[in-house]
């Protein structure tokens, strides 16, 4: 019965938006008024037990579509792949006065079900659907840390929500974005060094996994770097030269740069457990340090992505510079 009820729903909504009237049965004591247009009701009733008619004022379905009115104002995010320096960079901007950077929220795994066909139809009658509900979600449960922050701005720092950068756009947008980048073949041994079979159980922890699977997230980095607006940088640049590269996010950001932000260790951040981001006894140090060396061997699959963001890789050096190959 209710699929039924749902198609009349659909079929109604259908109807009302492009010819201005809904099916409806006539009341079994007016049933001899047949309403306009009376020829085409008067067949209609006879075969089918249904007239068309104008629908109520105030139905469900004559709502306009959701504004997308959002409580948080010009929310930060940072996209990167794991294990780019993301955490480093958190911590940094969240000792901005201005500036609440709360550890790891992957929105990609923050949803609403509606899985029946009653909420289904009611949703469709409310004129919105899962990923409406589900962006309200996002922006509530973000607004609300903000606010216990007591701080005015939020910075959104989670590798997995570069996976839904679309949807986050869609969203919020006059989101602000930060597309942190470390040279790929670092990236995938620290992904590599840092498997936790915990975490990860459908994993064997070999290099050839980590490697698909720090280039699945660069990918998608670079797919949203070429449509989004925002600032790119770099890890190696924010070791080796942080009071230039974060007086430069700052000034991207419209807030004022202050000192104290690279000494982050004075304000006792929190979040710095497995699964939440960098939880090693660098990141715990305090201060920012500078990266580790790159590995000797360095992987085939990712001379692609090391030629797109400008890092060297063997591969893509001139053949007149390689070493040569010993028969």
């Amino acid at each position: 019965m209710m699929a039924g009820v749902d198609r009349k729903q659909r079929v109604n909504a259908i109807l009302e938006r492009t010819i201005g009237y809904q099916f409806s049965r006539p009341l079994a004591d007016r049933a001899w008024r047949v309403p306009p247009p009376k020829l085409l009701n008067s067949v209609l009733v006879r075969a089918t037990g249904y007239q068309l008619s104008r629908p109520l004022a105030g139905r469900g379905w004559k709502l306009p579509a959701t504004g997308g009115g959002r409580l948080l104002t010009a929310p930060v995010f940072i996209l990167s792949a794991p294990r780019s320096g993301s955490t480093l960079l958190r911590v940094v901007l969240g000792s901005h006065s201005s500036l609440y950077a709360p550890p790891e929220l992957p929105l990609k795994h923050l949803g609403v079900r509606a899985d029946t066909q009653w909420i289904q139809a009611s949703l469709e009658g409310l004129g919105l659907g899962v990923a409406d509900l589900e962006h309200m979600l996002w922006d509530r449960v973000l607004a609300e840390a903000l606010q216990r922050s007591g701080k005015p701005r939020l910075v959104v720092k989670t590798p997995s929500n570069v996976l839904v950068w679309e949807r986050i756009a869609a969203c919020w947008p006059d989101a602000h974005f930060v597309f942190l980048l470390r040279h790929p073949v670092a990236t995938v041994a620290s992904l590599h060094s840092s498997f936790d079979p915990a975490w990860r159980p459908e994993e064997a922890g070999s290099m050839e996994e980590s490697v698909a699977r720090g280039l699945r997230y660069m990918t998608v980095v670079e797919q949203a770097r070429s449509v989004l607006p925002g600032l790119t940088m770099r890890y190696e640049e924010l070791t080796a030269s942080p009071e230039r590269v974060v007086r430069e996010l700052c000034g991207f950001l419209g807030v004022g740069f202050e000192p104290g932000m690279l000494d982050y260790g004075s304000f006792g951040h929190a979040g710095f457990t497995p699964g939440l981001g960098d939880s090693s006894l660098n990141i715990r140090s305090g201060r920012i340090q500078p990266p580790a060396p790159l590995p000797e061997e360095m992987p085939a699959g990712l001379a692609g992505i090391c030629a797109a963001w400008g890092y060297p890789h063997p591969a893509n050096e001139p053949s007149s510079v390689r070493e040569p190959v010993s028969r």
